[in-house]
C-alpha cells in the first residue's frame, strides 16, 4: 500500500549542498526535443552546472532562499543516457536516463487499479501472466507517486523511476501500462509513465486553488484549506461551520413541520421500508416526510422518546415544529434513531412528526421494521404508539441539485485542492507529452457541475505545466448499477462528452467493457489501448480509428427520428438490432424504441409515439448497448433533448 502523507511545503534539508525532486532519479525519462525544466535545492548562492551525455548543458545559481531552476535542451529518442548536476563540490549523477515521451496518468480508483488486480477469478496466475504479454520493456519507465494530501502546494513527492519489468509493471496502473506499452510498440520511442492517482476521489480535489477560485462553488473549502495551511486553530471550526451551513441551506420554509400545515398535495408513503421499493421510486436527494400521531391524554406534557429505527442515509427530525434530533453525517444509514421529545412540546391528540431524509445514493428511507418505529413514554418502555403506516411525503432537491456536501470535519483526500497540492503541484513543471485521466464516478451526482469543473481542471493543468495545449485523453465512466440512479451516471458521461469541446482532448468510451456488478471492471487492456488510439492518431500521425460513433444531430421524419453520427463508417449493432434506444414526444415521456441502421444513420420509432421530439441512447446507469463502428469502437450514451453544446466535432 502506498504511503499516505499529510504535509506542507517540502523544504531542503539543512546543510545539504544539493538536492533534486524525486522525479529526477536513475531510469527517468526526459521529454524529447524540448527545453525541459530541471530544478532543486542547494546551498544559497552556490553555482549550479548541468551536463549531459547528449552534449547539452546549462548553468544557474542557487537563490538566497536555497532554490534553483534551469532549462536543458534534450535530444531525440535515446536510451542509456547520463545527466550530471554539480553544486560546488557535490555531484548528482543520474544513470540509465531515457529521452522520449512522458505521460501523466491520474484520476481515481479505475486509474489506480494495478495490473495485478486485472486477473480474472477464473484465470490461473500462469495464464494471467501469459495473456498479459511482455512486461520487460527497457524503453518503458514507471513512476508511481505516493499518496499525499496537503492544504498548500508541496514541492516534492515520494516515488522513484523504475524500468518496466514484471514486478514493477504488476504494481503499476493497469490503464497507464497498457497505454504506454501500446504506444511504445507502435512508435518505438521510450515512454515514461507517471501514475498520480487515488481511489474514491473527486475532481475538485485534483484542481488548484487558482482554478477553483475562478470556478466558484468551492470558496468555503478553499478558505478552510488556507486556514490549515496557515496553521490556524480555526481550520477545524471553519470546516464544521461549512458543514452546518450546508444543512442550513436545506431548511427553507419549515412550516411543513408544524401541525397547522396542510399536506393535502403531498404523496402518501407506507412505512417502514426503502422508498425505492415503494411510491417514491428511484430518487437520491432530500425527501420531506410527515406523520400525524395521536397522543393519549395522559401523556400530555410528559417527556417522550421518538424511535424511528435506522434512517438511510441522514435525517433531521422535528416534533410539532421544533427540532428534536438528527444524524447529519454520512455513514449512519444503519444506526437506529432515538430522540428525546421534551414534555413542553407534547399535547393530547394530534401531534406532528417531521423527518427530512437525505439519501445520497442507493436506498433511502426508514430501513428498520415496524416495531422499530414508535413514540413511547420515556419513563416506561411498555407504553408506546406505533409510527408505522401511512406517512405523507414530498420530494425536495435531488442530490444533483445540491452543492457538494463537505466530506468530513477534517482535511482529507476529497477536500478542494488536497490532491492537487499533494500529488500534482510537486510535479510542475516537469516536461510532459500529455495527460491521461480516468475519474468521474465520485462526481456522478453532480454532472451539471462537472460540465464546467472538469474543463477548468484540464485548462488549469495545462497552464501550470506551461506547455500549451498538451493532449488530454480521458476515459468515460463505464456502466455500473449504482442503485437508485435516475440519470445521474448518464449525465456525468454527457458532461465528459461535452469536454471534447476543449482542443486536443479525446475520450475512450467503455460502454461495452464495464461490469454492472463491479465498479472496477477487470478489462483495463482495452481501456489503455483505446486511449492509445487517440494518441497514435492525434499525436503520432498513425492512421488508426480513435473514436466510436459520435452523435452529430437529428431530424424528424414522420413518426421517426433519424440520428446522424460521425466516425460511423461500418455502423453496426452486435447481436441483433440496435438496443437501448428510447423516444419521446414533446411531453418528454420516453418509451422503448425500435432502432434500424440506415447507412451511417439510425432511424428510431415507436408505435406509441406518433409525433416524436427526442431520443435517448443507453441512458441507464448500467446499460450495456451494442452500437459500434467498423473499427469495433462503441458509441457513447447520448440524448437529443439536451444536446451538449460546444462539442468540437472531429
Amino acid at each position: 500500500m502506498r504511503l499516505i502523507v499529510l504535509a506542507l511545503i517540502a523544504l531542503p534539508l539543512a546543510g545539504q549542498d544539493l538536492r533534486l525532486p524525486a522525479l529526477f532519479s536513475d531510469h527517468m525519462v526526459l521529454q524529447r526535443d524540448r527545453q525541459v525544466a530541471i530544478w532543486g535545492w542547494g546551498a544559497p548562492n552556490k553555482h549550479i552546472e548541468i551536463t549531459s551525455s547528449w552534449g547539452a548543458s546549462a548553468q544557474t545559481h542557487v537563490s538566497s532562499e536555497g532554490t534553483w531552476n534551469a532549462t536543458l535542451k534534450t535530444a531525440g529518442p535515446a536510451l542509456d543516457q547520463k545527466l550530471t548536476v554539480t553544486c560546488g563540490d557535490t555531484n548528482r549523477v543520474f544513470n540509465d536516463v531515457a529521452i522520449g515521451d512522458v505521460w501523466l496518468c491520474s484520476g481515481q480508483s479505475n486509474m489506480e487499479w494495478r495490473l495485478s488486480q486485472t486477473r480474472r477469478s477464473d484465470q490461473s496466475a500462469e495464464d494471467f501472466i501469459k495473456d498479459l504479454g511482455p512486461t520487460d520493456l527497457p524503453g518503458v519507465r514507471l513512476f508511481t507517486v505516493q499518496n499525499a494530501i496537503a492544504p498548500a502546494p508541496k514541492s516534492d513527492v515520494g516515488g522513484s523511476w523504475q524500468r518496466s519489468a514484471q514486478a514493477p509493471a504488476l504494481d503499476f496502473s493497469a490503464c497507464g501500462f497498457h497505454f504506454g506499452r501500446k504506444v511504445h510498440q507502435e512508435i518505438g520511442v521510450p515512454i515514461g509513465l507517471i501514475a498520480s492517482d487515488w481511489g474514491g476521489t473527486v475532481c475538485e480535489s485534483w484542481t488548484s486553488r487558482d482554478a477553483l477560485a475562478k470556478h466558484g462553488q468551492f470558496d468555503a473549502g478553499l478558505e478552510a484549506a488556507a486556514q490549515l495551511a496557515r496553521g490556524s486553530n480555526a481550520a477545524e471550526k471553519a470546516q464544521k461551520e461549512r458543514l452546518a451551513a450546508w444543512w442550513k441551506q436545506l431548511d427553507g420554509d419549515l412550516r411543513w413541520t408544524h401541525d397547522a400545515f396542510d399536506p393535502s398535495g403531498w404523496d402518501e408513503l407506507s412505512t417502514p421500508g426503502i422508498w425505492e421499493d415503494k411510491q417514491v421510486g428511484a430518487f437520491d436527494g432530500v425527501l420531506l416526510m410527515r406523520h400525524m400521531v395521536e397522543v393519549p391524554a395522559a401523556w400530555a406534557g410528559k417527556d417522550l422518546t421518538l424511535e424511528l429505527g435506522p434512517v438511510d442515509d441522514m435525517d433531521t427530525t422535528w416534533f410539532n415544529g421544533e427540532k428534536v434530533g438528527g444524524m447529519e453525517r454520512p455513514g449512519m444509514w444503519n444506526v437506529p434513531r432515538s430522540y428525546s421529545v421534551p414534555g413542553r412540546l407534547v399535547k393530547a391528540g394530534a401531534n406532528v412528526i417531521g423527518v427530512r431524509c437525505v439519501d445520497t445514493g442507493g436506498g433511502g428511507g426508514f430501513a428498520g421494521g415496524k416495531n422499530a418505529m414508535r413514540l413511547r413514554r420515556s419513563s416506561d418502555k411498555t407504553q408506546a404508539v406505533s409510527l408505522a403506516g401511512t406517512w405523507r411525503c414530498r420530494k425536495a432537491k435531488s442530490m444533483a441539485q445540491l452543492p457538494p456536501m463537505p466530506a468530513s470535519t477534517r482535511f482529507g483526500a476529497n477536500e478542494p485542492t488536497a490532491l492537487y497540492n499533494g500529488m500534482i503541484a510537486p510535479l510542475v513543471p516537469f516536461g510532459l507529452r500529455g495527460f491521461l485521466w480516468y475519474q468521474g464516478e465520485s462526481n456522478r451526482t453532480r454532472g451539471f457541475q462537472y460540465r464546467s469543473l472538469f474543463p477548468a481542471m484540464i485548462t488549469d493543468w495545462r497552464g501550470k505545466f506551461g506547455q500549451g495545449d498538451l493532449p488530454f485523453y480521458f476515459v468515460q465512466i463505464a456502466p455500473y448499477n449504482y442503485g437508485g440512479d435516475t440519470g445521474q451516471a448518464a449525465e456525468l458521461r454527457e458532461a465528459q462528452m461535452m469536454t471534447l469541446g476543449l482542443k486536443h482532448t479525446g475520450m475512450a468510451v467503455t460502454m461495452d467493457i464495464g461490469n454492472p456488478r463491479d465498479i472496477h471492471p477487470k478489462n483495463k487492456r482495452d481501456v489503455g489501448e483505446r486511449l492509445a488510439r487517440w494518441a497514435l492518431a492525434k499525436d503520432y500521425g498513425k492512421d488508426v480509428a480513435f473514436s466510436g460513433p459520435a452523435y452529430a444531430g437529428m431530424g424528424v421524419e414522420g413518426n421517426a427520428i433519424r440520428l446522424r453520427f460521425q466516425h460511423a463508417a461500418g455502423l453496426t449493432a452486435r447481436d441483433g438490432a440496435p438496443s437501448h434506444f428510447q423516444i419521446a414526444a414533446e411531453d418528454g415521456k420516453f418509451v422503448v424504441a425500435t432502432a434500424k441502421i440506415d447507412g451511417q444513420t439510425i432511424l428510431v420509432s415507436s408505435p406509441q409515439i406518433s409525433s416524436p421530439a427526442a431520443a435517448r441512447y443507453a441512458w441507464g446507469d448500467a446499460d450495456e448497448p451494442n452500437l459500434f463502428n467498423g473499427a469495433g469502437l462503441p458509441a457513447s450514451s447520448f440524448r437529443t433533448d439536451d444536446l451538449p453544446r460546444g462539442i468540437r466535432r472531429r
